[in-house]
């Protein structure tokens, strides 16, 4: 399965593709428009682009009331421990998640324990969004809360936000390699770096399952064939 990753999941909707929307947080957390124009940046030296858009959305309540079912994901993001029960108990059962404990454009930490509340047999995906920075030890600590599906990964911290794009891929490549060589029974979506039907075939090679883009449909005409070889080779 090919996956359409946030922000672009938000707006792209394609067949063969799931859209993953958000991430969105319990309460709103407005001027998204501000900080696109204020932090998205491509940098010409590295090649990729770093944003500090800060999980800008309109919240959760939001989110459930346009949800759905089975024809998207929603991302959330738990900045504080406290917050766990009460969108537990917003969220529909059969509401699809992934859960984002990697942003690093905010002014707190997402929260990583607690969160195996969420799984339950309503739900077809319930995925952790890992951070390129993600330890093996964090890791294992998911897989002990009952997580099997695995998303690697978000943007790399830097001084001005996040990066994305090939800079992911190594980092990437750890987490999928320690994630197979440990679980059999985890699923891993690739995300980070896709650019081209050679990016899939490389991360099919290292043992994931599925695949995610974004930073690539910043690239209208790179995205189209990508799409087209996606399409051809199915």
């Amino acid at each position: 399965m090919f996956f359409i990753n946030p922000p672009f999941g938000n707006y792209v909707n394609l067949p063969m593709c799931m859209p993953i929307k958000g991430s969105f947080t319990l309460y709103p957390r407005q001027g998204l428009i501000g900080q696109i124009f204020k932090t998205l940046r491509y940098d010409f030296n590295e090649g990729v682009w770093i944003n500090k858009i800060g999980l800008r959305n309109p919240g959760l309540t939001h989110a459930i009331n346009k949800y759905k079912k089975h024809k998207e994901i929603i991302s959330i993001a738990i900045m504080d421990p406290r917050e766990i029960k009460y969108i537990y108990n917003k969220i529909p059962d059969n509401m699809d998640i992934e859960i984002n404990v990697s942003c690093p454009n905010t002014e707190k930490n997402m929260v990583s324990k607690g969160l195996g509340i969420f799984l339950n047999y309503e739900r077809s995906w319930c995925i952790i969004k890992l951070g390129p920075l993600s330890s093996p030890e964090l890791i294992d600590s998911y897989y002990k809360q009952g997580f099997r599906q695995f998303h690697c990964s978000n943007t790399l911290p830097c001084e001005r936000g996040g990066k994305s794009g090939h800079v992911l891929k190594p980092y990437n490549e750890k987490i999928i390699q320690h994630i197979k060589n440990n679980y059999e029974d985890c699923i891993v979506i690739a995300g980070g770096g896709i650019q081209n039907y050679d990016d899939i075939k490389h991360y099919e090679k290292m043992g994931a399952n599925h695949f995610g883009f974004s930073s690539v449909l910043f690239h209208p005409i790179k995205f189209l064939k990508l799409y087209l070889n996606i399409i051809m080779n199915s």
